[in-house]
Formats: C-alpha cells, sequence, structure tokens
C-alpha cells in the first residue's frame, strides 16, 4: 500500500465510494467508548467514520493524504446533514494538537513502521485525560487472505506492537482476530485484524 497521494486520488475518483459510505464495523461498535467532545479521524479517505461520528454530536476532522477523497467526504457530510472539517495532510509530517482530542481514529491507516511509531506517539499525547484511540487494522496474517490492504507486511501491525506504541494508554480492548471485512470494493471477505479501544487515563489530584 502506497503513501502516494496520487495514488489514492486516483483510487478515490468517480462517483461510488471506494469503501463505502457506512462506517466501520468496530467503530461502529465501539464509538460510545468515546467521550463528548472532539474527534480526529487519521487517513479518512472518503469520510464515512468521520460522518458518522459527525451524527452521533462530535466535532469531527478528518485528515488524508487525498484532496480528491476529502471532497468526497465534505458531499457525504452535506448529504447527510452534519458539518465536518478536513485537511490535506501527509501524516509522516502531520502534528496532532497535544492533550486535545476527546478520540482520535484510524482504521486501515496503513504506513511505514517509523511513520506509524511516530503517529501513535502523537495519538497518546493527543488525547484529552480520558480520551479513546479506536483502531482497527490489519496483520500480517492478512498477506494470506487476500481481500484487501497492503501487500507489504511491514505495513501491517501486531497487538505486540500497538501495546508498545501506545504505552501510556490503558486498553479497554486488544486482540488480534479474524473477522468478514465487507465495505465497498476495497475489502471484500474474510480478514485479519487487530482491534483495540484504548483511553488516556484521567487526572488524579495527590492526597497528601
Amino acid at each position: 500500500m502506497t503513501t502516494d497521494p496520487s495514488h489514492w486520488n486516483d483510487r478515490f475518483t468517480g462517483p461510488t465510494y471506494y469503501y463505502g459510505t457506512e462506517p466501520n464495523a468496530f467503530v461502529s461498535a465501539m464509538a460510545g467508548h468515546v467521550p463528548a467532545g472532539p474527534v480526529l479521524c487519521l487517513a479518512e479517505g472518503e469520510g464515512r467514520n468521520a460522518v458518522f461520528l459527525a451524527g452521533h454530536g462530535h466535532a469531527v476532522t478528518a485528515v488524508d493524504a487525498s484532496s480528491v477523497g476529502l471532497a468526497k467526504a465534505r458531499a457525504l457530510a452535506e448529504a447527510r446533514g452534519v458539518a465536518l472539517a478536513t485537511a490535506v495532510v501527509d501524516l509522516a509530517a502531520y502534528a496532532i494538537a497535544p492533550g486535545h482530542w476527546a478520540g482520535i481514529v484510524a482504521t486501515f491507516a496503513h504506513v511505514p513502521p517509523a511513520v506509524r511509531q511516530r503517529m501513535h506517539a502523537q495519538v497518546v499525547a493527543g488525547l484529552r485525560p480520558g480520551g479513546v484511540y479506536l483502531l482497527e487494522a490489519y496483520t500480517p496474517a492478512q498477506l494470506a487472505f487476500g481481500t484487501g490492504g497492503p501487500k507489504d507486511p511491514t505495513l501491517c501491525m501486531t497487538l505486540t506492537a500497538l501495546r508498545e506504541e501506545l504505552r501510556g494508554l490503558d486498553f479497554i480492548i486488544g486482540r488480534e482476530c479474524e473477522r468478514d471485512v465487507i465495505e465497498g470494493r476495497g475489502h471484500t471477505g474474510r480478514g485479519a485484524v487487530v482491534q483495540v479501544v484504548a483511553r488516556r487515563p484521567e487526572v488524579t489530584q495527590r492526597k497528601d
């Protein structure tokens, strides 16, 4: 999977939504863990998760390398009657606002390991106390399924690596599993995924 914006602009060009317009199933099921407040959606593509979360009352910012994808995200938001902020960014250089976000969401955001490690360090710092990170991604076992995702195993994720990269967050859910991933044309069947719901601890007052 490439991080080249032209690749994603080409993929997202056209009237149909490559990964569909409904939210990722894991995000939909776990959205109740995200407290009220602003939400950041990373590598959000055509906006399916961002629009869903905006519809649940969050002030959502969607970022992606593809200007075409984000234009379709704004169109989807308008069609659903919700507000959505977008920004075209390179995740390798993007600065997540520290201590700001009630929720951060990343589904199938497969970037090179160095970029992912930098991004996750900023995710940990970017959540406000009590804020929650929702992540779903393919594991290296996905390559055997061939139903979507990267062809390079180094772009996939494991729970062991994520626990290290997200040190400082409390894992509510952390698991590797198989499930049917049916999302538009892009994801088309059984997949091997890692799923994470992780919360930044609340600030506690010292009692001397």
